[in-house]
């Protein structure tokens, strides 16, 4: 996560059999149960007898019913919709009875959308039929569980049936309201249901090269990825839009309006970093604003499915998801095979925008408390894609904790994802505590490090954005000298007295906010300002400093003026310890010198996964780095893949494996690739647009033109929109290479990427041991 432009402002699992017969799904090279209706028969349990031969009921399939049709009959009485289309009740023959679209909201759980729209719901007993639903996401509730959700079980009363199960209520289905006992229920197999409205994949094919004829994985890496970015800042929506939702694509991507306010208005955040950038942005002009806790003027269109008038939009468009699950997935068999998935946050934009009242949280703002949410969501994620998918371990998205578990994944056709941690108060150890705030010491780091490696976390920065107990700030001149700021209640430390040469990052250059910067001698020492009013009076406690903050800026080449404390030493040794992966990219300059050094002395390898490599030292020891390719072709045959190749030829050099993948940053608000074409964009008139439809690298997977709900996505003109259009990326790159070999070292991206962590684990391993 950049945020280079900041403003300142269990389910617990059903046991179930397997789904019956299987069917190869060519759009997603996943398994799924079901004919070529797409209505799935899951089995039953009707030839166990009464005591299932053991005294305990039998194991009834509830997974194989996703996206089948199906009514539901109950003895002789069918489920069937009222008269007037407000309630459900088990009174129709067959010919009248509901025909109901299995969604799956969870593994075992359903939504029930009948043939005109309708839901089948309970909030408080009887049985309702909705046509729109509210969720924790309309509502801003974290509270709120959807009536609509049933989750199947083998019945009480008759084994080789099911029950039906509110998750609301923790009530079962009735005749015509929940009850204590259930219903015993059968699945009829019918016909012409309505789909449950969703985006479309927009591909044809199935993943089948998984290696290369050496051996080695064929696959991408994007090293550094923030796909659950709507649980980040308190939950409440400044960042817009889920990459899934239990009810579906209208929840996981509604109108932003809800937390953004209309046309936009209340997105400060994203105003700041879109349209004024991080050095024109005028703060003296957006107090007016900030007072008022709307902008003057409209900022962006809110429509979200199915007309998403102006967002998902990855160059323009900070504030809004990128990488709804469907769209990963596309990009998925385009060839990405592996995403470090790191938990991101930021507590000081959380608590300005909701002490200002200006946006709501659905969870308190401290940094740990949105990775928590954020760990678990990935592990929801990965149960929803098995949910669409058939059953567990069927889809293409699964979580995995070594290298080996990796490689297999890998191997078998789907997508690892890895899970990570990029946020400044790491374990809650800020630079200066607040009351209540844990002892961070030797023994705090070492729990907590054991604490989320149990909880599958394997990747870590040190330090983001803002100085913790571990080492100063990346130094990012942007708005966010402000946040360090409010968040540490010291003053700016920023000096000439640097590294030579300088190593850059983000630390070097100007300090924006002269009047903000006295460096200290001692890093840790006591706060001289009191900054514990912030989360709930964050403009009047920040404009006590206006004079301060409106001073000109200090023109050289400033570096933060400190490195890692004994303690961040530690945090790193610990690390390695255990094999974990160390992101080095956001130290500061001489924090980044002595990883090095603690590094070189350990032989261990580390993750530049914002592109940084010390001149080659990263890859000396085992590290990798990302990559892009240009954007603007020029006269020269293969001009945006000629970088690429540099990169490729100096990382053998340094005796690294010659492979290198992306480092996207999508939902981190870094921005994301742009057009080639339109007016103004590239120096000279380019050809050769995309065009459709086209194969993939691997040509197993066929794409056509990407839609979302009703619009239209062109590549040509509108770049890296989302995620998914990973495929035109790679396609745009590969006409332009001379030979389809210069691009081949970044589909060993995700070998080169797993050899890393092999590396660490073997490391911690005789460094632990």
């Amino acid at each position: 996560m950049r945020l280079h432009h900041l403003a300142p402002p269990a389910l617990t699992l059903l046991i179930g059999c397997s789904p019956g017969p299987v069917a190869q799904d060519e759009a997603s090279g996943t398994e799924v149960t079901g004919d070529e209706s797409g209505t799935s028969t899951p089995t039953g349990g009707g030839e166990t007898d009464a005591t299932g031969g053991t005294g305990e009921p039998p194991v009834l399939d509830t997974y194989g019913f996703a996206n089948g049709c199906f009514s539901l009959r109950s003895g002789d009485k069918y489920l069937a919709a009222s008269a007037d289309a407000k309630a459900f009740a088990f009174a129709a023959d067959k010919a009248g009875a509901a025909r109901f679209f299995m969604k799956a909201a969870d593994l075992g759980t359903y939504l029930l959308y009948d043939q005109d729209r309708g839901y089948l719901v309970a909030k408080d007993g009887p049985l309702q039929r909705l046509t729109k639903l509210d969720s924790d996401v309309t509502l801003i509730d974290d509270s709120y569980v959807s009536g609509a959700e049933w989750t199947l079980e083998t019945s009480a009363i008759d084994w080789a049936q099911y029950q039906l199960r509110n998750r609301r209520n923790d009530l079962l289905l009735g005749a015509d309201a929940l009850a204590a006992e259930g219903l015993p229920v059968t699945f009829e197999a019918a016909a012409d249901c309505q789909p449950h409205p969703e985006l479309t994949l927009d591909a044809t094919g199935m993943v089948k090269r998984t290696k290369f004829d050496d051996g080695d994985l064929y696959g991408i890496v994007d090293a550094h990825s923030h796909i659950l970015s709507n649980y980040a800042f308190g939950g409440g929506g400044l960042f817009h839009g889920g990459p899934f939702h239990r009810l579906g694509v209208e929840h996981a991507l509604p109108d932003c309006s809800i937390s953004h306010g209309e046309l936009g208005r209340k997105d400060f955040f994203g105003y700041t970093f879109d349209a004024s950038g991080a050095d024109a942005a005028d703060l003296s002009s957006l107090l007016p604003d900030l007072l008022a806790g709307e902008l003057s003027k409209d900022n962006h269109a809110t429509a979200g499915y199915p007309e998403f008038t102006d967002w998902p939009n990855g160059p323009r468009r900070s504030t809004h998801q990128t990488q709804y699950y469907l769209w990963l997935q596309r990009a998925y068999l385009a060839g990405l095979r592996l995403v470090v998935q790191h938990a991101t946050t930021n507590a000081i934009i959380c608590d300005f925008m909701i002490g200002e009242g200006i946006q709501k949280s659905r969870y308190g703002c401290d940094d740990m408390t949105a990775v928590d949410r954020i760990i678990d969501e990935s592990y929801a994620m990965e149960r929803y894609i098995d949910a669409q998918s058939g059953g567990p371990g069927l889809g293409w998205f699964r979580v995995v904790h070594t290298p080996a578990e990796a490689r297999e994944v890998i191997a078998g056709g789907k997508l690892a994802v890895i899970l990570g941690i990029e946020t400044s108060n790491l374990f809650d150890c800020k630079l200066t505590p607040g009351a209540g705030a844990p002892t961070c010491d030797e023994a705090y780091i070492e729990a907590q490090l054991d604490h989320y490696y149990d909880l599958g976390v394997r990747a870590i920065f040190p330090v983001h954005k803002y100085d913790n107990k571990f080492s100063p700030g990346d130094g990012d001149r942007a708005f966010i000298e402000l946040g360090n700021f409010a968040n540490s209640g010291h003053w700016s430390n920023f000096t000439l007295d640097c590294p030579d040469p300088q190593v850059g990052g983000f630390d070097h250059g100007d300090v924006n906010f002269g009047g903000l910067n006295m460096p200290r001698d001692v890093y840790d020492s006591k706060a001289p300002i009191d900054n514990s009013a912030f989360p709930d009076a964050p403009l009047n406690t920040t404009t006590k400093y206006i004079a301060e903050i409106l001073a000109p800026p200090l023109v050289g080449p400033y570096c933060q003026n400190a490195s890692f404390t004994p303690l961040g030493e530690h945090l790193v040794s610990e690390m390695m310890a255990r094999g974990m992966i160390i992101e080095v990219d956001h130290l500061p300059q001489w924090s980044y010198l002595r990883a090095y050094e603690l590094l070189q002395a350990a032989k261990y390898p580390a993750s530049g996964s914002h592109g940084r490599n010390n001149n080659g030292q990263l890859y000396q020891l085992g590290g990798v780095s990302t990559t892009g390719f240009g954007v603007c072709r020029d006269d020269t045959p293969g001009s945006t893949v000629q970088g690429f190749k540099d990169k490729i030829q100096f990382i053998k050099d340094k005796g690294g494996y010659p492979a290198e993948g992306f480092g996207f940053d999508l939902n981190g608000f870094a921005g994301a690739r742009g057009p080639r074409f339109g007016d103004g964009v590239c120096p000279s008139p380019q050809t050769d647009p995309i065009t459709y439809p086209f194969a993939s690298y691997a040509d197993d997977v066929e794409f056509t033109q990407p839609v979302v709900g009703n619009r239209e996505l062109d590549f040509n003109t509108e770049g890296l929109v989302h995620i998914g259009l990973l495929p035109e990326l790679i396609e745009d790159a590969r006409r332009d290479a001379v030979d389809p070999a210069d691009i081949e070292p970044l589909f060993r991206s995700a070998e080169a990427y797993i050899r890393m962590w092999e590396l660490a684990e073997k490391r911690g391993a005789e460094l632990g041991g």
